[in-house]
């Protein structure tokens, strides 16, 4: 098992702070074909300019986004030029509302979706909708990466348990990098004392990688810091892991963007990439 379709969405009229060496570099580890989007964001609210004028004011919004399409296809054509792997460029165009339809409808034919860390500086709500939309309309799994980082064959993998069908599903997206790493660890933090795996927490998690040929190992933590995310970040320090892999939007993102949660705080703080599903 292996990816075969990998997909990266590259929005701004340029490759800059996007997500696509990490793309080519995966792509190249896993012998598989690279897909692009150059997607142009129309950033304009019809409904709020005097009358007459909107349909003026929407088609130089369209054209502009056209144009920044077509610029940032330019743009990720020449910085593939002697890529060692298989690629193609497609180009698109969307407002904020429809990111979800454009990028959802490639995305679904892939094996896995590489992204840029959709929060900091610089980023817009379109690189947070394009990555709620892979994981939500394409449901498929999706490796978010800092920048200045990427991924190849990590050797060292934290595996964020804590027994929700996202977390599962992120394990089997990630099993053909963890049947390759060196070492896969399983980390619960602070699992329920009613759980069903009360007795031996992640141990047939552990048994089913393990038969994958992974090579798991359980620790167990205290919530010692008042966001799990921080607990988990610091984890993956003390592991010196490559790659963290964990369940997205266990809330609703409406309540995630309102008090925040797990995924969002996550993907603020966690300086190595992160590979997520729903």
């Amino acid at each position: 098992m292996a990816y075969k379709s990998i997909l990266t969405v590259v929005v701004g009229g340029t490759v800059e702070g996007s997500a696509l060496d990490a793309a080519v570099a995966i792509a190249q580890a896993q012998d598989a074909h690279l897909e692009v989007l150059a997607m142009g964001v129309d950033t304009s609210a019809p409904g709020y300019y005097y009358a007459g004028a909107n349909a003026m004011v929407e088609q130089q919004a369209i054209e502009r986004a056209r144009a920044e399409a077509k610029q940032t296809e330019d743009a990720v054509r020449e910085a593939l030029k002697g890529a060692p792997v298989r690629w193609a460029v497609v180009s698109g165009v969307a407002q904020i509302g429809t990111i979800q339809q454009l990028v959802g409808g490639h995305s679904r034919f892939a094996d896995l979706v590489v992204l840029a860390r959709p929060y900091g500086e610089g980023k817009t709500a379109a690189d947070e909708a394009t990555l709620e939309a892979a994981l939500f309309a394409g449901h498929v799994p999706v490796l978010v990466v800092p920048e200045g980082k990427t991924v190849t064959t990590p050797e060292k993998i934290v595996v964020a348990w804590n027994m929700s069908s996202e977390a599962m599903a992120a394990i089997r997206a990630a099993l053909p990098l963890l049947k390759d790493a060196q070492s896969t660890n399983i980390v619960i933090v602070d699992p329920p004392r009613h759980s069903a795996d009360r007795s031996d927490p992640g141990g047939e998690l552990s048994q089913m990688l393990a038969r994958h040929g992974a090579k798991p190992e359980v620790s167990v933590i205290a919530q010692t810091l008042p966001k799990t995310s921080a607990v988990i970040a610091r984890h993956c320090d003390d592991q010196q892991a490559d790659l963290l892999v964990m369940g997205a939007y266990g809330h609703s993102r409406f309540r995630e963007a309102l008090l925040g949660g797990a995924t969002r705080d996550t993907l603020e703080s966690c300086e190595i990439p992160v590979l997520m599903h729903h």
